[in-house]
């Protein structure tokens, strides 16, 4: 590693990484939420009702099949012009997407323009959170002391776990403030609504924050002849086994999350018929830990290695899969709990912990932007966004049983383990992060 890659400590790009991620990520989950509790009634009313909330399912992994288009767009220009611009742009973007859902008119107001303008709005927030982890991620990584790049970085996680505690907040308390009819009427635009407030939060502590040192000391100053090759194909050409290496480890992060924050409240509460606010409940709760969770697990990796910390999350989730199910039948709140801890707070927040330095450093300063950026967004669209929308297609062909869900989980997390367990036996551009320790100061 070059000595501009050992950035000396950035608390600020930390802090605002940490704050752009909540206001991005605080409107990317508050659609999965409201989707699975309303959306069907609210946009596809002529459906039959599972299929009406497999079409609300549809519209939540839309934002996901544009994110890589985000990361690409994103990533090359946040290669070519800095990380600082394109993560000011980005949080715009989403912070006028989710403010106009919010006023957007129903199936029963504007017909099919409804959902076709629902759909719209849900790709462009895919498009912008598309740029939000690479940049954010780079410039925490990048401004981070050598010795610390795990810890210092995961307040770009922290930041989406406080995003889904914000938008969980707010889904619950506007829910239990008013009746059910009048959420369903206008309640429900609210937590939208909100979303102006926490973006310009967001964008004054980005606005203070410097840009990377690293992108200024290697790339800027790199004359235009040494760049003309766009970074993407630079990537590509260069770390190839780098992005399917990050699509195969982002599998245990996503299928957890996604099942247990946002599938599992929809199935919940229409096959088992759970209340609707003890499902929200959890969600707050497993938000709230992650706050000390992810920053804990990021310790311990710097303290270790990136890959202990990544099997045992791993792990942790191969062997909680069936029993998650198992408790949400159950309808026992206390052993539901107790299970999405071990799958959120455990599985998911092992993973996320040390991802940022783990991928980033899969490729040089130069492209990594679009490298590490791009490749977490093809992530999402294989293993995130479709979670919930093929987990109620297994229920379906299982006619409503939750047996194949957990298995789609548990095969996940297993391909996750296999990955992390073998980086090591990868070509050069993978990190050996099974034998060299993050303490060191190696780029893993």
């Amino acid at each position: 590693m070059s000595r501009s890659d050992r950035s000396g400590p950035g608390p600020g790009a930390a802090i605002g990484s940490f704050v752009g991620a909540v206001a991005d990520w605080y409107d990317f989950f508050l659609y999965g939420i409201v989707a699975g509790l309303l959306f069907d009634e609210l946009f596809f009313p002529a459906a039959d009702p599972a299929v009406g909330t497999l079409a609300a399912w549809s519209t939540f992994g839309v934002g996901f099949l544009f994110r890589p288009l985000g990361g690409i767009v994103f990533g090359h220009f946040g290669d070519r012009l800095g990380r600082k611009k394109m993560l000011i742009l980005t949080m715009v973007i989403m912070g006028l997407s989710s403010t106009l859902i919010g006023v957007l008119p129903t199936y029963a107001e504007a017909g099919v323009w409804a959902p076709a303008l629902l759909v719209t709005l849900r790709a462009t927030q895919g498009f912008a959170v598309g740029g939000e982890w690479g940049g954010a991620a780079l410039m925490a990584v990048e401004s981070a002391p050598a010795k610390w790049r795990s810890l210092y970085s995961s307040g770009v996680q922290v930041g989406a776990s406080v995003g889904l505690l914000l938008a969980t907040a707010a889904v619950k308390y506007t829910s239990v403030r008013m009746s059910d009819e009048a959420f369903h009427d206008w309640g429900w635009r609210v937590p939208f609504l909100v979303s102006g407030v926490i973006v310009v939060i967001g964008l004054i502590v980005r606005a203070l924050v410097d840009e990377s040192p690293v992108f200024g000391a290697q790339v800027a100053a790199r004359p235009a002849a040494g760049r003309r090759r766009p970074p993407l194909l630079t990537a590509v050409r260069e770390h190839p086994a780098g992005f399917l290496a990050i699509i195969g480890l982002r599998l245990v992060e996503l299928l957890t999350f996604y099942c247990v924050t946002t599938f599992a409240l929809s199935y919940g509460t229409r096959e088992y018929g759970l209340d609707r606010d003890a499902l929200l409940d959890i969600n707050l709760v497993v938000g709230a830990l992650a706050i000390v969770t992810i920053p804990l697990f990021a310790y311990l990796a710097d303290r270790y290695t990136r890959r202990s910390v990544y099997l045992w999350g791993a792990g942790i989730g191969v062997l909680c899969a069936l029993p998650f199910f198992v408790a949400l039948r159950s309808g026992s709140m206390v052993l539901l709990l107790v299970a999405a801890i071990l799958l959120v707070n455990g599985a998911h927040d092992m993973a996320v912990a040390v991802q940022q330095p783990l991928f980033t450093d899969m490729f040089g300063p130069e492209f990594r932007y679009s490298g590490a950026g791009v490749g977490y967004q093809l992530a999402s669209v294989i293993g995130g966004g479709f979670t919930p929308l093929i987990a109620g297609t297994l229920v379906l062909w299982a006619g409503g049983d939750w047996v194949l869900v957990a298995l789609y989980l548990l095969i996940g997390c297993g391909i996750s383990f296999t990955v992390a367990l073998n980086l090591h036996s990868g070509p050069p551009s993978y990190p050996d992060i099974r034998k060299t320790p993050a303490r060191e100061g190696t780029r893993v």
